[in-house]
C-alpha cells in the first residue's frame, strides 16, 4: 500500500499583524505568509507572483514566542494543509484552506 503524504514547507514574510489568541488550551496564532516566485513569460520578462498562505500554530515546544513574530517578519514554515469549513456574514457555507503549522523557524538574519 502507497503511503500518502501530506506536508507543506513554505518560506516567506508575514503579513498583516499576527492575531495572538488565548484559549483553553494554550495559545494560537494565526498569520498570513507571502510567497514569491519568479519567472520568465512567453515575452522573456521576468515576472513575480506573489501567493498569500493563511497560517494557523498553536504553542508547544519548539515554537518560537510568538511575540517576535510581526508584521514583515521572514519565516521558515512546516506543516500540513488543512481545509475549514464555515459560515459568513451573510450566511453562506465556506471553505478556506489554512496551513497548520507544527515547526516555524524565525531564521537568523544574512
Amino acid at each position: 500500500m502507497e503511503k500518502s503524504v501530506n506536508k507543506v514547507e513554505l518560506k516567506g514574510r508575514v503579513g498583516q499583524e499576527p492575531k495572538i489568541l488565548k484559549v483553553d488550551q494554550g495559545v494560537v496564532i494565526r498569520f498570513t505568509l507571502a510567497t514569491n516566485e519568479v519567472f520568465k513569460g512567453k515575452d522573456n520578462l521576468f515576472r513575480e507572483e506573489t501567493t498569500w498562505h493563511n497560517v494557523v500554530a498553536w504553542s508547544r515546544k519548539g515554537m518560537p514566542d510568538f511575540e517576535k513574530i510581526r508584521k514583515g517578519t521572514f519565516l521558515e514554515v512546516m506543516g500540513r494543509i488543512k481545509y475549514v469549513k464555515y459560515t459568513d456574514s451573510a450566511g453562506m457555507e465556506r471553505t478556506a484552506t489554512e496551513i497548520n503549522a507544527s515547526k516555524i523557524i524565525i531564521p537568523l538574519e544574512e
